[in-house]
């Protein structure tokens, strides 16, 4: 007990350092393929479905991963489960830099969406190892070296990609990813499991049933725009999406530590709570992927044929945008409870979306609009987790949480997929550009399904003031 009291006292700046380096790496892995997306879709002849696909599939495995290896470092630490977790992302890195075709890129981002849990067992290990305050003050440096590495994945990904090759840009992340694990571990001392004795184990029945939901239900909605021409494999995709959700939903229920507890969802505050998530991650990922789509369409027609770089740089004050919204969410909490945060957050993110559709005739309009959506979607979903995590028994707060974290991806998953179905739909026969009217489409949905949302925050109390 003496030594593990002490470690604590022992651990140094050099070691935290080096997780605000893997920070920084990861987040700039992270991030590459949404500014380079128009140009990865040409190199591999991908079409609008294709792209919203691989624009996401990082997203979804994170999602899987995170409860996994929040579980898995309890009982064997959070250091070693760390190691291991980098060294799949390492390896998705490299998949996707030497990747020849879209299903090897695929791959290597399924591989890279284990960085999703990184950043929480980083946090882990600096509660293991400092003082109470100070790691209040680390663990702020490492989510915002975080965000840093994301805004310069977002940066450089267009030059590297038009000035070397679309395989340096995932290459050079992940080389610094390599190293900056290779510095963890030689810094960061170990520390001990949490629960060595834990007998409930990983929900893997629920964890492999999920992962086939998920992964049928991108299938369904990228096949949607041709079901003239496969309707019976559309129809057989269904059948087998409905027999993995009934199938999921059974496991989950009687699961003893089940992956998603389902019966939390019969609480008002949490079902309300992951309508919300749902509803303005459809409508924050509209955005997301139609956006660079737009910038990057010839400007011979509607659009204005940037090329990566530019991209990356027109989505720069959106990166800035998101990073402000936490502090901006919180204290408009505290002043005006998370319900009044919330119903503003959708109202500038429906109001936003409409906009884009009704008025997008010049590059600043679309950094405005995408700069308001992505401060909206931080407020929103910073004022959510906080009014959740408030609302349920100390307890309950990781499996509230949890819930939350499902639907986010849920609905960024179906917002994006969504969005390459109404672009392949759009696209005339013989084309490779869409029709304008299929950007316009893509917003006014979204912002009409936002909108509706603030009839649930109607019904949702104020939330506590400090």
């Amino acid at each position: 007990m003496t030594a593990t009291l002490a470690s604590p006292a022992r651990v140094g700046k050099a070691a935290v350092g080096a997780l605000g380096l893997l920070a920084v790496a990861t987040g700039a892995l992270e991030s590459v393929v949404t500014p380079t997306l128009p140009l990865l879709q040409r190199e591999l002849d991908m079409s609008p479905a294709e792209g919203a696909l691989l624009s996401i599939v990082l997203l979804i495995t994170g999602a899987l991963v995170t409860p996994v290896a929040g579980r898995l470092g309890d009982r064997y630490g959070g250091k070693r489960v760390l190691i291991r977790l980098m060294a799949v992302v390492s390896a998705g890195g490299l998949v996707s830099a030497l990747a020849p075709n879209l299903p090897v890129l695929l791959l290597g981002q399924v591989l890279q969406g284990a960085m999703v849990g990184a950043l929480p067992l980083s946090f882990v290990l600096v509660r293991a190892h400092l003082p109470a305050g100070e790691s209040k003050v680390a663990i702020g440096v490492v989510s915002g070296l975080f965000v840093g590495g994301g805004m310069a994945g977002t940066l450089s990904a267009g030059p590297v990609a038009e000035g070397l090759s679309r395989h340096w840009m995932f290459a050079l992340p992940a080389l610094a990813v390599i190293g900056s694990t290779l510095l963890v571990n030689r810094l960061m001392p170990h520390d001990p499991p949490g629960r060595p004795d834990d007998d409930a184990g990983v929900d893997w029945p629920g964890l492999v049933l999920l992962s086939g939901t998920l992964v049928t239900l991108m299938l369904v909605l990228a096949l949607a725009p041709d079901i003239g021409s496969r309707p019976l494999v559309l129809g057989a995709l269904v059948v087998v999406l409905a027999a993995f959700v009934t199938g999921w939903a059974a496991v989950e229920r009687r699961a003893a530590s089940p992956m998603v507890d389902l019966r939390m969802l019969a609480r008002p505050t949490v079902w309300k709570s992951c309508v919300l998530t749902f509803v303005i991650c459809v409508g924050t990922s509209v955005a997301v992927y139609l956006v660079p789509q737009l910038f990057a369409v010839s400007a011979d027609g509607y659009g204005f044929g940037a090329g990566a770089t530019e991209i990356g740089f027109f989505l720069l004050p959106g990166a800035v945008a998101a990073s402000l919204a936490g502090p901006i969410s919180g204290l408009g909490a505290r002043r005006l409870g998370s319900r009044a945060v919330l119903t503003a957050g959708i109202v500038l993110l429906a109001a936003a979306l409409l906009a884009l559709a009704a008025v997008h005739t010049e590059v600043w309009h679309l950094v405005v609009g995408k700069a308001m959506i992505s401060l909206a979607n931080g407020l929103c979903v910073t004022a959510m987790v906080a009014g959740t995590a408030t609302s349920v028994d100390r307890s309950d707060t990781g499996i509230a949480t949890g819930l939350v974290l499902v639907t986010r991806v849920l609905g960024y998953a179906v917002g994006v997929q969504v969005s390459g179905a109404i672009l392949t739909a759009g696209t005339p026969s013989g084309s490779d550009v869409p029709a304008e009217s299929a950007f316009v489409t893509g917003f006014v949905v979204a912002g009409a399904v936002t909108a509706l949302s603030l009839l649930v925050t109607r019904t949702m109390s104020k939330g506590v003031k400090e």
